[in-house]
């Protein structure tokens, strides 16, 4: 059977109701809190608890929940998952969880790929909502500081009457190939030697999927592009984006790297890829994202196996 490397990519499984019409309910999250049957899932900053398998310490309502913030995630297989949001403790100080010697704590990062595929969305639905409350706490309209509603999925101004709505950056990432079936991948001038990736950026206001890769890889390499395609797409909570994966078919081949994106760009065979990453020069990206795969679709193998 031929490698599908998207079959198991973590935090896309679609497997939460989200339960939008209640999320309206004043008392709602008062009412979880109450039940013993809801499952709670702690944020301290980025990071959550786990237990000794590796899977999330979820667990029932206990009364310091009513300090934290709340995120109702809505219903797995007809249970509520509310996450509990609390910053980092100081640096010497120790969580309520740690004096209770309580399981350790990782990031999603550290864990995507070992969590069960609904543990993962829960993960990343609680970071990527738990990330814009922290980045948006005043309105944008008067500057006036928001309250939280509906649940924890709104933000109201109490002087303007004004509400607003978790934003999630759609950014486009692209396996860009040439007639030859190279494919290309570039170094961020942020990252160390030997680290290349596909290309990736952002969507601009009033721009297509398309239109965004064709651009991004006119920018920052210099190739033109035809044939693009979508594959696949991936929540990446860090702090908030959707990763729309495509291909694409390079209609030139000379590489002039943008000069405060891109340390150096390079066209792969399969054969110096393979030899390149065996030796060490190459390092290979982990699973847990969308551009490993996207790798992976074009060289016909797990990377972790090369």
């Amino acid at each position: 059977m031929a490698h599908d490397p998207m079959h198991d990519l973590p935090m896309t499984a679609s497997v939460i109701d989200r339960d939008g019409p209640a999320r309206t309910d004043p008392g709602r999250l008062e009412a979880l809190l109450a039940d013993p049957a809801t499952r709670v899932i702690e944020l301290h900053g980025d990071r959550s608890p786990l237990r000794p398998d590796r899977s999330l310490d979820l667990r029932p309502p206990v009364p310091e929940d009513a300090d934290a913030l709340l995120l109702y995630l809505g219903l797995l297989d007809g249970v509520a998952h509310v996450a509990a949001c609390r910053p980092l403790p100081p640096k010497g100080g120790a969580s309520r969880e740690e004096k209770l010697d309580a399981a350790p704590f990782a990031g999603l990062r550290e864990v995507a790929t070992e969590l069960p595929e609904a543990q993962a969305a829960l993960f990343a639905t609680a970071l990527g909502l738990a990330n814009w409350h922290a980045r948006h706490p005043r309105c944008p309209r008067c500057g006036e500081p928001t309250e939280v509603v509906q649940s924890g999925w709104v933000r109201r101004c109490p002087h303007d009457g004004s509400e607003h709505y978790p934003r999630t950056d759609p950014a486009v990432i692209m396996a860009v190939t040439d007639a030859q079936d190279r494919l290309l991948l570039a170094r961020n001038i942020g990252w160390p030697e030997g680290r290349f990736s596909v290309l990736a950026g952002f969507v601009e206001p009033g721009e297509t999927i398309a239109g965004a890769v064709i651009r991004e890889v006119g920018e920052e390499v210099g190739v033109a592009i035809t044939d693009v395609r979508f594959v696949a797409d991936q929540p990446w909570p860090f702090p908030a984006s959707l990763m729309l994966g495509c291909t694409a078919r390079a209609t030139t081949t000379d590489l002039v790297c943008q000069p405060d994106e891109i340390a150096e760009a390079r066209w792969f065979t399969r054969e110096e890829f393979r030899a390149e990453l065996r030796e060490g020069y190459l390092r290979a990206a982990g699973r847990l994202s969308i551009s490993a795969r996207l790798i992976e679709g074009w060289l016909g193998e797990r990377l972790d196996q090369v």
